[in-house]
């Protein structure tokens, strides 16, 4: 199994990246910081100040992806080096994103991980804190995303899928109020707001999802597929489909219980948010950079893969879907085991 590098986070919008040697450089007016890249797999900057070409070069004969975001958690750049992996695989992976039914077959298996494991959040919440929910409302929501499973099994297309998850997603969301335990009146949740984010859940929630959509499209580089290229969502200009759809069957385990863990254990607070003119509610600098050790801590934590039975780092679980998909591809496995927690 592939040892878990670390990533380097730049929190603050007026960083200036460059290269001196082996090192990142980073430059904020007078101060200086300097940090090894070795052992070093990403750089995630929410500055806008810009880049050295030298810093580029490094990162890209490297293999060290170099990603920038913005403050609303919105990847704004991706800068990655040359493909790894067999030419065949990606050759396989865009005749396979051609054809309909190989496209259901594969997509199923994401959308039935994704409602697998949000109903076991919402299984967990119940079992939990039963006394602090809506329990009829939990368990009618939870039977419902069981039968959405046998659902996705019967679907005869791919558009029917679509249909499946979006309904799913509804009555998720229904409860993601209830699953905030503290700081309830200063974090409550409404509904998704995405660009930008509305509310301080929100704002949570879309840098999360930005950060797994990283780690998502890293692995899959990394094993040598096309992170571009998808079977449920859409091909379109500068979005990394593949990525996408893998990350929907980690969105409940990894990124909304992460969201949860830093509102319900009060790791992050009412003050650690500023809200601009336009209503964008964003963290301040200093909370970004507690929310970025935060997220690497959650990474670090090790949990057993269900399907390899290996105990394995969280951070590592989008290397090794990726790494299962590209199995199932080269024809090595029957079908792609989805991640599914519990």
């Amino acid at each position: 199994m592939r040892k878990l590098l670390n990533t380097i986070y730049v929190s603050s919008p007026e960083a200036y990246l460059a290269l001196d040697g082996g090192n990142l450089v980073v430059l904020i007016g007078e101060q200086k910081s300097r940090v090894p890249l070795i052992n070093i797999e990403s750089i995630v900057s929410v500055g806008y100040r810009g880049v050295s070409p030298g810093l580029m070069r490094f990162c890209v004969e490297h293999r060290i992806s170099l990603v920038f975001v913005s403050p609303t958690g919105r990847e704004t750049c991706h800068l990655v080096g040359e493909n790894n992996g067999n030419v065949l695989l990606r050759k396989k992976q865009y005749a396979l994103s051609e054809s309909a039914d190989d496209c259901l077959e594969i997509a199923r298996n994401f959308i039935i991980g994704k409602i697998y494991n949000q109903r076991w959040v919402i299984e967990r919440v119940t079992r939990d804190h039963a006394e602090r929910i809506d329990q009829a409302t939990f368990k009618q929501i939870s039977s419902e995303l069981q039968l959405a499973i046998d659902k996705c099994l019967a679907a005869t297309d791919i558009d029917s899928l679509r249909g499946i998850e979006g309904q799913t997603a509804n009555r998720y969301d229904l409860l993601f109020d209830q699953f905030i335990l503290q700081q309830k009146s200063d974090f409550r949740f409404y509904g998704r707001s995405k660009r930008p984010p509305l509310d301080r859940v929100n704002a949570l929630l879309s840098l999360t999802y930005t950060m797994l959509a990283h780690e998502c499209t890293a692995a899959l580089e990394s094993v040598g597929l096309d992170a571009y290229v998808g079977f449920m969502h859409t091909d379109r200009p500068g979005r990394a489909s593949l990525a996408l759809d893998l990350m929907e069957e980690l969105r409940a385990p990894l990124a909304d219980r992460f969201v949860l863990r830093l509102i319900n254990q009060k790791m992050m607070r009412p003050n650690d948010f500023m809200v601009k003119q336009d209503g964008a509610v964003l963290l301040t600098d200093d909370a970004r950079r507690q929310f970025f050790t935060f997220w690497q801590n959650r990474k670090n934590e090790t949990i057993t893969h269900p399907y390899l039975g290996e105990k394995i780092e969280w951070g590592l679980i989008p290397y090794t879907q990726a790494l299962l998909l590209s199995r199932y591809l080269r024809g090595d496995l029957d079908q792609y085991p989805p991640f599914l927690w519990k």
